[in-house]
Formats: C-alpha cells, structure tokens, sequence
C-alpha cells in the first residue's frame, strides 16, 4: 500500500495542478534512483505545469465557441477516478482484492466519504476559479501570482497541523508575497488577445484559488495521517466526492446551458488536452515526491514561471515590464529559499504547550 505523505494535486494546476510543498512536511524516504531519472520527473512536471497554464489560457481566449469550464472540472475528476482505480488495482494485485478493498474502504465507509466531501468542494471551487482567472489574465501572471499557495499552505500547517516553520521559511514567504505585489503593481499587458478581460475578477479569483489550495491541501494530509487507509483509496473517495461536487455545480452554474447545448459543447482537441494535463498532472505528483525534494521542486516551478512567460510572449504578445521581471525573479528565489534543508521541525515534543497562535508570536 502507499504510505508516503502526499495532498492531492489539482487541477488548478499541477503546477498549477501540483501543490506547493507542505511547510515542514518530511520528505518521504526517497529510494536509490539515478539523477537522470530524478531529473526525468522534473522535467516532466515542469512541462505538464507550463504547459497546462498555457493552453488553458488560449483555450479562454480563442474566438472560437467557449465551452463551459465547469463540465471540463467534472470530467477531469471522473478521468482522475478511473485512473486512481487502475492504480489501486495495480497495488492490490487482483481483482479480488480490489473488490475488497473497495467495499471496506470506499461503498462501506460513508463517514469517510463525507470526510473526504469538504476537500472536495474546496477543491472543485478552487479549479472552477482557475479557468475564472485564466480567463481575465496572462498565463504568466496568473503563474507568478498563483504562488502565494505557498505562503497560504504554511499558514494553514501551522495552524491545522501545529508545526513551525524556520526563520528562512517566513523570510522566503514575505519575499514571496513582495514579489507578487511587484507583477501586479503594473500588469504586463497582452497585445494579441482580443476577447474582453476583467483583470480584478481575474486577481479575485486567484484569490480565491490560493486560499482554497492552502485549507484542501492541508486538510486532505491530516486525514491521509489520521489513518493507514492507501493514498489511492484516499483519491477514489474524494474523487467521488468530487464529481457529485462538479455535477452540482454545472447544474447551478451553466444547467440551463448546458440542457441546450450539450455537456460537451465547445469542446476541441485542445480543450481535452487541457483536461489531460489536468488530470495526469495531479496524479504525477506522487511520483515526484517520491523520488525528488523540495529543492529540486522549487528549481521545477521557478521554471515552469519562465517557461510561461516565454510563451505568453510569443503566443499572446506579452509586455514584460520591468516590475514583472523584478516580481518574477523575487518569487524564483524565495521558492528556492523555501524549500532548502533546514531543522526537522515536523515532530511535535510532548513537551511543547504551544498554541500556533504563540507559535506564530514568536516568530
């Protein structure tokens, strides 16, 4: 069974889809693996998050007829149900066994399944604000600003999971949050979109975003720590969770649309990419973790940022400014800083009386 730590990745990017790394999480045992495949992971997750941002946003932009994000979220979580199945399937052995194990853990454990709902709808709102934000900004933006998971993420496992982060950590979190105050200070504009935009709806459903990655994500790795359950058990009940989320919101969002025009309307080969990406790029995240750390993590999104913004420019005809460069370059570094090897602070001492608000005094 896999036992290693792990949130779930989402589709409001794997890097976007892949989450930041939790703040003093341990690092699973990482096997003897060559730097070649280590860098083979890598170089996999940095693509599938430059590349999922960047054709997200051109399939919101194109003059073509739009499609309806939220059946897209719905179908990513059915993709990411069977997939999560055809992989527990693998662990177990037999059909069988897994038979079994989806009677015990999954159809005969409702209590799990309403545990498992409440990262679900913060997840299914989360992706929702994604295609709401790719909608309104650069593909470049909206990956520069979308790191401030990790300042939300740390927060959130102080608080949900009473652990520390060291003086380097808070300091890279701040350089963070300065970095991306300086891209949005003046926003590099595009000149090859021609579709209308609301770059305040955009930067509020960022927002939006980043609040629910930090709650989800720390929540979903208390539950896998509260029990021995399989990572992959832990996906299937939440991803069933999630498409009765995704379901009702198509139907509270785009319903009478949708009757009328199809579920699948407006869909195009690349929109099903996009779907792909969102759908194999979080479940590439256990891979990673096991065979990566954090260091190498942050070289991974900082080059995701650049990748992107290599594209907008040639795709979208972005202007760097020169605010955006400097905001850009200050999150690289504070990701990096972030996830260098510190202190395991993740054992909590029967000695410590600590409340995380004091905890947070102190720092």
């Amino acid at each position: 069974m896999v036992r290693w730590e792990e949130r779930r990745g989402s589709a409001g990017g794997p890097g976007p889809a892949l989450s930041a790394p939790s703040a003093g999480t341990m690092s699973p045992p990482k096997e003897n693996v060559s730097l070649l495949f280590k860098l083979y992971c890598l170089t996999v997750m940095t693509l599938v998050a430059a590349t999922y941002t960047v054709a997200l946003r051109y399939t919101r932009t194109v003059e073509t007829e739009l499609y309806f994000s939220t059946t897209a979220v719905c179908i990513t979580e059915v993709i990411k149900l069977f997939l999560s199945v055809g992989i527990l399937a693998k662990e177990t052995g037999s059909v069988a066994r897994l038979i079994t194990s989806l009677k015990e853990n999954v159809f005969g454990s409702p209590i799990e399944l309403l545990k498992l709902s409440v990262p679900s709808l913060v997840y299914a709102l989360q992706n929702n604000m994604a295609f709401v934000a790719l909608s309104n900004l650069d593909a470049a933006v909206y990956q520069v600003t979308y790191q401030l998971k990790i300042p939300c993420t740390a927060l959130c496992t102080v608080l949900m999971l009473n652990r520390t982060l060291s003086k380097l950590q808070w300091f890279s979190v701040f350089m963070l949050c300065g970095g991306v105050t300086l891209v949005q200070w003046k926003p590099a504009q595009t000149t090859k979109v021609q579709v209308e935009q609301n770059p305040w709806l955009g930067f509020g459903a960022i927002a939006v975003a980043v609040l629910c990655s930090g709650f989800a994500g720390v929540y979903f790795e208390k539950v896998l720590k509260s029990s021995d359950t399989s990572l992959w058990v832990r996906n299937i009940q939440m991803y069933l969770s999630g498409i009765v989320v995704t379901l009702f919101g198509v139907y509270m969002s785009d319903g009478a649309q949708v009757l009328e025009k199809g579920f699948f309307y407006g869909y195009t080969y690349y929109v099903w990419f996009v779907i792909f990406l969102a759908s194999v790029g979080g479940l590439y995240t256990s891979v990673v973790v096991k065979y990566t750390d954090n260091i190498m993590k942050g070289f991974s999104a900082a080059a995701a940022i650049v990748l992107s913004t290599v594209a907008s420019v040639i795709l979208f005809g972005l202007q760097i400014t020169v605010t955006f460069f400097l905001g850009a370059l200050l999150v690289c570094i504070s990701i990096y800083l972030y996830g260098l090897p510190r202190q395991d602070t993740t054992k909590i001492h029967p000695s410590e009386t600590k409340s995380s608000k004091e905890r947070l005094a102190t720092v």
